[in-house]
């Protein structure tokens, strides 16, 4: 009786659909009644009658309509972690199906690095469908003491989208990182050892990947992409061949050249059972982001794989990355990545692009030049045959610019709402329940810039003297922020330099005064420069210098 009596509490917004049922129900009923007592009928009788029982009727079918789009908000505010009024949703006492909210779109995500993490976290929230397809690709590099002491294969990849798909995912993520100190097991990594004995239980490497999932709690599943040992070879431009994925990009830089292609040895390495048939089952496929030569392409040359993707009926898309990478894709553009792809792969390997807006502070832009990164330019008219979606998708994140994983995520579902839509299912229980999501999603998002907003504001009083300023000021404000604190570390950082120079030119004057005769005893007739003069040579070239430095 409790669990009933939810339905009628204010915050599960249900009574004005159930009272609105009844009086549609109590209006049809009258006008029947009407009738049937009825002795004579005329037509303005009749007229009244119909118009009373069609406004009932209307009324019946708007309250269902709007109490079922109610149960399913109900059910999402109840699963949503994020939500705030969660708790005033008992939803065991809601009558409802779970395998409703678990029977999301099938999607597969193929990547590795931490682009992959990204989709896998955000698309968590819309689904349980999810198959990670990971590379996995360390095999010649430098073993760490944990796996050399176990014998364990390079899980790394494997681990981190474990770690994105976990529920309790910062938890998970210290568990699996965690390096013992002391005993036997010093220097064992934990990850190492639960894989070594999982594998030892469930018999072979890929049923113990898959059945992480009961154990670990997982949203969805991981499948490594091959269990052979791949490895990944890259042939420059100038002919010149690299056979150490690790080394690739220090090889590229070195040579000043460019990837004209990567393979990878053997070249028949068999997927892992799951990764086809993942494939073929598929919604939805996405491809990246991440490093394109050493995590996205490699997956797609594993044989089988590629062909999968070309036969599949779901939603190819490709996510691109925001900056350049040095050493593998400098320089590159958006058309450049996909290009890489479609030469390696062939046509037919995605059918949609999604690239970020570019709308990124360039003072963060900046701090990535000086490492030989840039943002990746959006020359979409120079590939023919993909369907391009410029979306919001970039965050800075202690200063690196990252894929938001919540807009990454809605972006994705909100192309799979529109595919249903074209399919004429809009009301179909999956596309109700993912657009419902979206709309949440949308409003959680909206909330939280509001309140980043406010926080990035202060007091009120702060508040209403921002209203006062100029657009261009409140645009444009946290970009004038930041290069003020940018002039300002630059000042701090010159006048150090500058007082460490004194020090030094001091302490050398010193010594040249104790070491150097008069002039008349040296006889050449050179003059010994006084400590002011030394200074202001000091200043001149320390000036010199920073201005250079700003320049470039």
């Amino acid at each position: 009786m409790n669990g009933f009596m939810h339905w009628f509490k204010s915050s599960t917004k249900m009574k004005r659909w159930i009272f609105l049922i009844l009086i549609g129900i109590i209006l049809c009923c009258y006008g029947i009644a009407e009738i049937l007592v009825m002795r004579e009928i005329s037509f303005q009788e009749v007229g009244k009658v119909v118009a009373i029982f069609v406004v009932g009727f209307v009324a019946i079918v708007v309250g269902l309509v709007y109490i079922n789009k109610r149960t399913l908000e109900v059910l999402i505010e109840s699963t949503d972690e994020r939500m705030e009024n969660r708790k005033n949703v008992n939803i065991n006492s809601l009558i409802f199906n779970k395998t409703v909210y678990d029977k999301g779109p099938n999607i597969v995500v193929i990547g590795g690095g931490t682009g992959l993490n990204t989709v896998l976290s955000g698309l968590k929230n819309y689904t349980s469908n999810l198959t990670a397809i990971v590379t996995v690709s360390d095999y010649g590099e430098t073993i760490t003491n944990s796996r050399r002491e176990l014998q364990t294969l390079p899980l790394n990849d494997i681990k981190d989208s474990i770690v994105a798909l976990a529920k309790k995912d910062e938890q998970v993520q210290k568990l699996f990182n965690y390096e013992f100190q002391s005993g036997k097991l010093r220097g064992l990594d934990f990850a190492d050892i639960y894989f070594l004995a999982m594998k030892e239980i469930n018999g072979n490497f890929e049923d113990s990947i898959i059945k992480s999932n009961e154990v670990i709690n997982m949203i969805g599943k991981v499948i490594p992409v091959t269990l052979d040992e791949m490895k990944i070879t890259a042939e420059l431009a100038n002919g010149y061949i690299v056979e150490e994925k690790s080394r690739i990009p220090e090889v590229v830089s070195e040579k000043l050249t460019k990837i004209n292609r990567i393979t990878i040895s053997p070249a028949n390495c068999k997927p892992a059972p799951g990764v086809v048939e993942a494939i073929k089952a598929a919604d939805c496929i996405i491809i990246g982001p991440g490093s394109l030569y050493t995590n996205v392409i490699p997956n797609l040359l594993v044989n089988g794989v590629n062909k999968a993707i070309k036969e599949s009926t779901a939603i190819k898309v490709y996510i691109s990355n925001i900056m350049t990478e040095p050493g593998q894709t400098d320089n590159y553009s958006v058309a450049d990545h996909i290009n890489a792809i479609i030469e390696h792969c062939g046509q037919g390997i995605m059918d949609y692009c999604i690239y970020d807006t570019g709308e990124i502070i360039p003072e963060f832009i900046k701090k990535y030049n000086l490492e030989g990164q840039d943002i990746v330019e959006q020359d979409v008219d120079k590939v023919k045959g993909v369907k391009f979606l410029q979306r919001n998708l970039s965050m800075v994140d202690s200063e690196f610019i990252r894929h938001d994983p919540n807009l990454v995520a809605a972006s994705i579902i909100e192309l799979i709402c529109d595919d249903l839509k074209y399919q004429d299912k809009q009301n179909d229980p999956q596309y109700l329940m993912l657009n419902t999501k979206l709309q949440e999603e949308k409003r959680i998002n909206k909330k939280k810039k509001a309140m980043e907003k406010k926080n990035r504001s202060g007091k009120k009083i702060h508040e209403k003297h921002l209203r006062g300023k100029s657009k261009f000021s409140n645009k444009y404000s946290e970009r004038i922020a930041s290069i003020k604190e940018a002039d300002e570390k630059a000042r701090i950082k010159t006048e150090s330099a500058r007082k460490r120079m004194n020090k030094t030119y001091d302490k050398n004057e010193e010594e040249i005064h104790k070491t150097t005769k008069p002039k008349s005893a040296r006889g050449r007739g050179r003059r010994v420069k006084t400590k002011s003069e030394l200074r202001e040579e000091m200043m001149k070239t320390l000036n010199d210098s920073t201005y250079k430095k700003n320049v470039r």
